[in-house]
């Protein structure tokens, strides 16, 4: 399960590094390329809770094959698309394998291990993988796009993947029997399409924004029209018989509290990445190869802090543990907002780095364990597929409007760093006053494992 975890987080950030190799082979600017990032991490955000229900309603070793399989067939596509269209559908095609099999696959480790300190420790290796799947998908895209070609960030994963669907056929349990009943009410369909549509909308009319050549109602009209598809996502998912998320879900106030510090943390996390290479890149020249290296350091203090995260968690508290996250990526911003002030070179950038491998160790692991407090075998796909996607739509949705509007022609003026960071700061904050009234899930006792 890590495993895939690793692989899939990789592919959120590996192509950023690559991104100008990919422009100069299918001649296109980076107005177009930005689908090839934002494309994967909203497709998938948008289908994870159809992929919870998926997991709920068929069983969640059907959909964890189901799922992997379609990643790694859309992974090799990829790397071998003969056209930048043919690309972009690939990036789709595998953010739609994510959805469906990462909640099986996060469902599969909660319900592996009962609520108490197993758990907390299972899921801060969980989070572990993931983030360190974020952080060296940087480093792997500067080593392998310098030395074998940017087609192999793609391609490089499909062993692996191979190596986890001949896994889960043999480690996990079949599904006994679980299929959707004739008279079973329709899956929402039309609630994951509008799910996707929103933010698939949002981002254009924010990247857009202000684009030169860009007709100016365009970017207004998709703004709006991302309002409509929220208005009209609420609306059918009041009337479904079988929504994407049961109503019951919106009763568990700890649970959607939880999600809702996600979107805002997340965003804050998923800017700062950009940021980082922009500043290495962008403003400071450097090959793909020597800013890929230079992230290093964020990984490694990833690791150390999510080792240490799991003993303070059992001791402090989520509550506590997510706030000193919240506070970890602020300072981060305001590190990285000074080294653009002060020109300052590629190292000055590595407290920053430290700051946002605290910030996410300490900050999304305790909302990871909040997410899924008191979960069932009916709901864990559920309350997993709604914890994936608060966080990519939430660092998709962050990404577009803090270096969308940081980097946007018309505020040239401006240090495009600052501006960023000051808008993810922003979020924070509210992030932070969301936090401090979290109910701390219920305390439970701390059982023998049980196997999946």
């Amino acid at each position: 399960m890590s495993m895939l975890q690793f692989f899939v987080a990789v592919d959120v950030t590996v192509v950023n590094i690559a991104l100008p190799s990919i422009g100069a082979d299918f001649d296109v600017d980076g107005r177009a390329l930005t689908w090839v990032v934002v494309g994967y991490t909203v497709t998938g955000g948008g289908m994870l809770l159809l992929g919870g229900r998926l997991g709920d309603l068929l069983g969640r070793r059907r959909m964890l094959l189901l799922g992997t399989g379609l990643f790694g067939a859309a992974s090799l596509l990829a790397g071998l698309a003969p056209t930048f269209a043919l690309l972009v559908v690939a990036r789709l095609v595998q953010g739609a394998g994510e959805a469906i099999a990462l909640p099986a696959a996060m469902a599969t480790v909660v319900l592996m291990f009962p609520e108490g300190p197993r758990r907390s420790r299972a899921l801060s290796v969980w989070a572990a993988v993931a983030s360190c799947g974020l952080v060296l998908g940087f480093v792997l895209s500067g080593i392998i796009t310098a030395h074998l070609g940017w087609r192999w960030i793609f391609l490089i994963s499909v062993p692996f993947i191979l190596v986890v669907l001949l896994a889960a056929v043999f480690l996990i349990d079949i599904d006994g029997g679980r299929t959707v009943a004739e008279d079973a009410p329709p899956l929402d369909l039309p609630g994951a399409l509008l799910l996707t549509a929103g933010p698939l909308l949002f981002v254009f009319g924010v990247v857009e924004a202000g684009e030169p050549g860009m007709p100016v109602w365009v970017a207004p009209a998709a703004l709006a029209g991302a309002v409509a598809v929220g208005a009209w996502f609420v609306r059918v998912e009041a009337r479904s018989r079988n929504p994407l998320v049961p109503p019951r879900f919106f009763a568990n106030r700890t649970r959607v509290t939880a999600n809702v510090v996600t979107v805002l943390l997340s965003g804050a996390l998923s800017t700062s990445f950009l940021l980082f290479t922009f500043y290495l890149q962008e403003r400071l020249d450097m090959g793909p190869l020597g800013a890929g290296l230079t992230m290093l350091p964020l990984a490694v203090s990833l690791i150390l802090f999510s080792v240490l995260v799991p003993r303070l968690l059992d001791r402090w508290g989520a509550r506590v543990c997510v706030l000193a996250g919240i506070g970890f990526t602020a300072a981060a911003m305001a590190a990285i907002a000074l080294a653009s002030a002060l020109r300052a070179g590629g190292m000055v950038m590595v407290p920053a780095m430290l700051l946002i491998a605290a910030g996410m160790a300490f900050g999304i692991v305790g909302l990871q364990c909040v997410a899924v407090s008191g979960v069932t075998e009916d709901d864990a796909g559920i309350a997993s597929g709604v914890q994936r996607a608060a966080d990519q739509l939430g660092g998709a949705s962050g990404v577009a409007v803090c270096v969308g509007i940081g980097f946007a022609p018309a505020l040239h003026s401006f240090d495009p760093f600052l501006v960023a960071a000051v808008l993810a700061a922003v979020g924070l904050a509210a992030g932070a006053v969301v936090a401090r009234v979290m109910p701390e899930p219920a305390p439970a006792a701390d059982v023998p494992d049980q196997a999946g």
